[in-house]
């Protein structure tokens, strides 16, 4: 695709080649997403070409939220976890205040974990429950989530280590809107509204976009130190 045409949430140079890697479908909308290759190569400048990147991916190891990738379309959206395995770089994708995908660099131990927002669950024989993930995974769990919580989970393996509920008081991080990218303190739900603090000031968004990254602070990168 052109860049001119990319969405505006791709932080990347327009102007530096004609065209940008359209990422293959994935969890994440073409707004949230990108694809490797042009993290690879436009953010982290690991190589010059797409070619090299190509190569790149085939000859040494690249993890997305602890999995090889090869594809250099493969889509790396908000929150997931990069891992350059011979450079030992991790990085995480973040969203600024004006709505715009970064690429933060986060330290070893921060790559194997990641918050995910519960986005819907379904029952199983045995009374299990899947529970359905932001990033487009599934969980299953006999721990009871309500959608709209969160869940801290390892990398790769989903284990469930903590759950973030979306109740007054948590940490919440803005994934649309006009207030994308900003963080607060949870005051209070009503149907499909919200309020949270952010500084002295309450601010009112929409449930849908509200995405609780923690109790009391974030517990992972949100945003780029």
């Amino acid at each position: 695709m052109k860049r001119i045409a990319a969405p505006k949430s791709w932080f990347i140079d327009r102007s530096a080649h004609m065209y940008a890697v359209r990422p293959n479908p994935g969890a994440h909308t073409l707004e949230m997403g990108l694809a490797l290759g042009t993290i690879l190569r436009d953010v982290l400048h690991l190589a010059v070409t797409m070619g090299e990147i190509r190569k790149l991916l085939i000859a040494k190891e690249v993890l997305v939220d602890g999995v090889r990738r090869k594809d250099h379309q493969f889509m790396v959206g908000l929150f997931d976890v990069i891992t350059v395995v011979d450079h030992k770089k991790h990085y995480r994708v973040i969203l600024d205040d004006k709505g715009r995908l970064h690429i933060a660099e986060i330290p070893a131990a921060e790559s194997a974990i990641k918050v995910s927002k519960v986005v819907g669950k379904t029952m199983l024989r045995g009374k299990k429950i899947q529970y359905h993930l932001f990033d487009g995974k599934n969980v299953t769990s006999d721990i009871t989530i309500s959608v709209g919580d969160s869940v801290l989970v390892a990398l790769p393996s989903l284990q469930i280590k903590k759950v973030f509920p979306l109740k007054e008081g948590a940490h919440i991080f803005l994934t649309k809107g006009k207030h994308s990218g900003e963080v607060g303190q949870l005051k209070s739900l009503k149907g499909s509204q919200a309020v949270y603090q952010r500084e002295k000031e309450e601010v009112e968004t929409l449930r849908e976009y509200v995405y609780v990254v923690g109790e009391k602070t974030a517990e992972m990168t949100i945003h780029a130190k």
